[in-house]
């Protein structure tokens, strides 16, 4: 599915605040020498990770996201009060129920926000949770819609002797206040899409329904831990990450090289690297943060525009392209005429 926004509904939806907040505990590759067989040459060259952030065990995922989306509240000049709907991409919840997102609003102190977690898979959702918040604004239905990415992957998901993951991922949050702009302005397109066959390519086995925890495998990290072909998804990845900027950008008007910053899921700086190739494009098309805060699932493009806009990277007009990837195998693209600065109605 690819949507253009722009030009099809009631209100244009522009990015008014950004903000991140990642834990202080640091675990560096060689840290994970001590643990595993690995080293921080190879994962630096095969991952690009140097370090990652890891939470501290007083801290939940609702700290993480509220902590996030004050700054992005902050940022966008606005109180939490002026927030309409509060949507959460993550992973693994506080608690199973009620929504994670319920604690963030009350945390916040948003009382006048409806909320809702977005459970679409993790790395994917960050810019899914994007196109529908940027639909509530669009149609007039909100004004202000918080939209945070947030995941702690190291506290259930991982399973830190298993080399094939572990060395990936770090915990961390993102934000954004997506915000009515004029028509036209802000978010031009986005497309969302997945491919189900392949749904076990990157799967949690245990802990749902098809698969309940039990006395007999509560204790089997082979099915209560994150698993992933990362062939499978290499060769997913290389494919939808340059497909999925091109066909936002030709949707919006625009050629690639009109592009003037790519933020994409930070997975494997070599994914990024070899998709920017694909499309005759260098690496100073882009800004990367995996190396200090590894794979932070859905909160990954969000951490990047903040870390980008900050360093002065993105600048008002610019034409900037999200693209999201991972579980489902699902994969998500938008490109937005970046003003933080926008005449917002």
């Amino acid at each position: 599915m690819i949507t253009n926004l722009a030009n099809s509904n009631t209100y244009g939806v522009g990015v008014r605040g950004i903000g991140y907040f990642v834990p202080d505990q640091i675990v560096t590759n060689h840290d994970l020498a001590k643990k595993i067989d690995t080293s921080d040459e190879w994962i630096s060259r095969r991952i690009g990770v140097k370090e990652r952030r890891i939470a501290s065990e007083d801290e939940t995922l609702s700290d993480l996201a509220t902590k996030a989306g004050r700054k992005a509240i902050e940022n966008a000049g606005l109180s939490p009060e002026d927030i309409d709907l509060i949507i959460l991409a993550r992973v693994d919840p506080d608690h199973i129920d009620p929504s994670t997102s319920f604690l963030v609003q009350h945390k916040l102190g948003a009382k006048n926000a409806a909320a809702f977690d977005a459970v679409i898979g993790g790395c994917p959702g960050s810019v899914y949770a994007m196109a529908i918040g940027a639909n509530f604004i669009a149609t007039g239905s909100c004004k202000n819609v918080l939209v945070i990415g947030a995941d702690m992957i190291s506290r259930n998901i991982l399973n830190w002797e298993d080399r094939t993951t572990c060395c990936f991922f770090g915990d961390g949050a993102g934000a954004m206040v997506l915000s009515r702009v004029k028509k036209g302005k802000g978010i031009q397109s986005y497309l969302l899409e997945l491919d189900g066959s392949r749904y076990e390519a990157c799967i949690i086995p245990a802990g749902g329904i098809a698969m309940p925890i039990t006395e007999e495998n509560v204790d089997d990290k082979n099915v209560r831990h994150l698993k992933m072909d990362n062939k499978a998804v290499w060769n997913f990845a290389t494919t939808v990450l340059p497909d999925s900027i091109s066909r936002v950008a030709k949707e919006s008007g625009l050629e690639v090289k009109d592009v003037d910053m790519i933020i994409a899921h930070q997975a494997n700086i070599n994914i990024i690297r070899t998709s920017l190739e694909k499309l005759g494009l260098g690496m100073d098309k882009t800004h990367t943060t995996i190396e200090k805060y590894g794979n932070t699932g859905g909160a990954s493009p969000f951490i990047t525009i903040t870390e980008a806009v900050e360093l002065g990277k993105v600048k008002k007009g610019d034409k900037v392209a999200f693209v999201s990837f991972g579980a489902g195998l699902a994969w998500a693209g938008m490109l937005i005429e970046w003003n933080l600065e926008e005449d917002f109605l």
